[in-house]
């Protein structure tokens, strides 16, 4: 094989991973400049490099035209170079000016192109085996010239972003340094015969690699599927450089001993090289996999050993709280470094103070499953981001597995309840049917007794008699009326009835104000409320009670104010209203629990709140407007 025909097939090869490439950039790019601009510059140099081809056939014409656009790849490439660089802190103004001025760029270069095809600016002459090859004529220097000026301008915006820009950028563009002199080394050769040097151009025969590794240093941080390419290439690489000196020592060692070419050595000469090929490369797989394995993703030990055991822990976890414990002493542990890790309920990423350089790992929910993102991951090693995403996909996983755990058991004590209040409504009745009997028989009894004593009797059994009704109403079917009711009539009727004494009191709600309710019970609530507050405002001076109630967003906002004693803290919101807790005196313990349970019924919610200007406020929110319905 000449040396001419390797170089034919080297730009031969050049040109077809050129192809490549920059199918596979655009396809990748989506609206992203710089990739697509770097797609350009492949092309360009996948043309440039047929253009040699061209030559080599005798197409002399073709190629001397095709070879003499070659100022559109450094244009390509500084279009590139302005688009990945103006972001970030590196975002100038002198930058946006170079951006608006690229169509100029390449009117230029296409203006230049055009003229050196109509001045003659290249030839071509016979190499040593009279293939043709291109050289640059007198009216070519300007072609050279310019397309060396744009070169060395794309590389000065590329050097002013490596002092502006930090993390992965920066080292990107490092890389991007790096390949460009091993470029320059490369195409230096290409204008020897232009200048009367007669040494052929070899380091051309290694063009192909220049692209790629171009390509690999620009997006090794950006995509992931690049690097695991990288792995497997730089893998099998080696390996056949190991296999080739394997070889090459194997021959010298046989021309020593006397042995004559493969062709002629008897076969079990053959078996034994192959054996001993296939043993070295047995044995040097695994440490040639691994060390690969630490060059293109640093730091990323993944097995199935510790996938089963984030998988195995994670399923320990019986709440939320101790879910993101167990991910963030996981991740934390694999990567060596502070993770955290947020739970949210949409898709909208909430604002935070944290550092920008902290490591975070955001899960939310939508509609159909859980879903992540990683936050602050930008600038670590592909390692890190591997591991992050492969833990952060389990992670989710997990995050739908106890949500539908947590979902069953909420039925399931649901029904439990629900089938509580069934018996407890009809031990309810039981009792109410029995106690009310000797309750009568005690009240007629009575009747003859002295006023003082009567009028003791009558009280208990009035205490009696109202505790009955009570657990009825909170133990029994629960079913509402709905009708529309006007609100303020409605508490001014309740504290018409309500023995007040000299308890001042105001109500500051729109006579206009109605709302879909069920007035019964909307009532029993008001009833509980403003008893409740009586009772511990009886003998207390200057005794207050207000109710007001405004609407926002078709929810009615109810406050129930008085300026009694304030809650004890030990009453905290749910032990608050639970049934049979009181510090009332000869209270039943089931007031508050029925309003709650008649809140509940309506579609809203009821709260103690202690951050408004009075000691006790009640807050009740309903729906203004709500479908007549059952609760049960």
């Amino acid at each position: 094989m000449t040396i001419s025909l390797m170089f034919e097939i080297a730009m031969l090869v050049s040109s077809v991973c050129g192809v490549l490439v920059a199918a596979w950039l655009l396809w990748r790019a989506g609206k992203q400049g710089d990739l697509q601009a770097l797609a350009g510059f492949a092309i360009m140099m996948a043309i440039w490099c047929f253009g040699h081809v061209a030559l080599f056939q005798g197409y002399e014409r073709v190629g001397i035209y095709i070879i003499l656009a070659n100022p559109l790849m450094p244009t390509f490439f500084l279009h590139f170079a302005i688009c990945f660089v103006n972001s970030g802190p590196a975002k100038e103004e002198m930058l946006d000016r170079l951006h608006q001025a690229v169509p100029w760029f390449y009117t230029t270069s296409s203006v230049v192109v055009l003229q050196s095809w109509w001045m003659g600016a290249g030839d071509a002459i016979s190499t040593l085996d009279t293939r043709l090859f291109f050289i640059f004529t007198e009216a070519g220097t300007w072609n050279l010239a310019y397309t060396v000026l744009i070169g060395i301008l794309a590389h000065g915006v590329l050097l002013f972003g490596w002092y502006r820009h930090t993390g992965n950028r920066k080292r990107s563009i490092l890389a991007m340094f790096g390949v460009g002199a091993w470029g320059l080394l490369l195409a230096t050769s290409f204008v020897f015969p232009s200048f009367g040097i007669s040494w052929f151009p070899y380091p051309m025969l290694l063009l192909p690699t220049y692209l790629l590794l171009l390509v690999y240093g620009v997006v090794r941080y950006q995509i992931l599927s690049v690097n695991a390419f990288a792995n497997r290439a730089l893998l099998w690489v080696a390996m056949m450089l190991v296999i080739l000196c394997l070889i090459a020592v194997i021959s010298v060692v046989s021309g020593r001993v006397g042995l004559q070419a493969l062709a002629s050595v008897p076969s079990w000469q053959l078996w034994l090289y192959s054996l001993l090929m296939l043993m070295m490369s047995a044995l040097i797989y695994q440490p040639l996999n691994r060390l690969i394995s630490r060059v293109i993703y640093p730091g990323a030990v993944l097995n199935e050993t510790v996938l089963e055991t984030w998988s195995s822990q994670l399923k320990e976890a019986q709440d939320w709280p101790q879910l993101i414990s167990i991910g963030e002493r996981l991740l934390t542990s694999q990567v060596r470094q502070n993770i955290k890790i947020t739970l949210e309920n949409d898709q909208e990423e909430k604002k935070s103070g944290n550092n920008k350089n902290e490591l975070s790992l955001r899960v939310f929910r939508t509609e159909s499953a859980w879903h992540f993102s990683l936050v602050g991951w930008e600038d670590a090693s592909p390692g890190m981001r591997l591991t992050a995403d492969v833990f952060a996909s389990l992670f989710s996983t997990s995050c739908g597995l106890l949500d539908r755990s947590l979902a069953l058991a909420a039925a399931e004590r649901k029904r439990l309840d629900e089938q509580h209040l069934v018996e407890l409504g009809g031990l309810s009745a039981a009792m109410a049917h029995e106690l009310r009997n000797p309750l009568n028989i005690i009240a007629m009894a009575a009747y003859d007794a002295p006023p003082e004593t009567r009028q003791h009797i009558q009280t208990q059994l009035q205490r009696a008699d109202r505790l009955v009704s009570d657990m009825l109403v909170y133990s029994g079917g629960l079913s509402l009326q709905i009708s529309r009711t006007p609100l303020h009539a409605l508490v001014m009727n309740v504290l018409a009835q309500a023995q007040l004494g000299a308890i001042k009191y105001e109500v500051l709600i729109d006579k206009s104000l109605e709302l879909d309710v069920d007035p019964q019970r909307l009532q029993q609530v008001f009833i509980n409320l403003i008893d409740n507050a009586v009772a511990f405002l009886r003998n207390q001076k200057d005794a207050k009670l207000s109710i007001d109630a405004s609407v926002e967003k078709n929810q009615v906002i109810i406050q129930v104010h008085n300026n009694g004693p304030e809650i004890e803290p030990s009453l905290q919101e749910d032990t608050l209203f639970q049934p049979f807790i009181t510090k009332r005196a000869g209270g039943s313990g089931l007031g508050l629990a029925i309003v709650r349970r008649i809140v509940d019924a309506h579609g809203g919610r009821i709260r103690h709140r202690s951050d408004t200007n009075w000691p006790v406020t009640f807050e009740i929110v309903l729906p203004q407007r709500k479908e007549e319905h059952d609760a049960k």
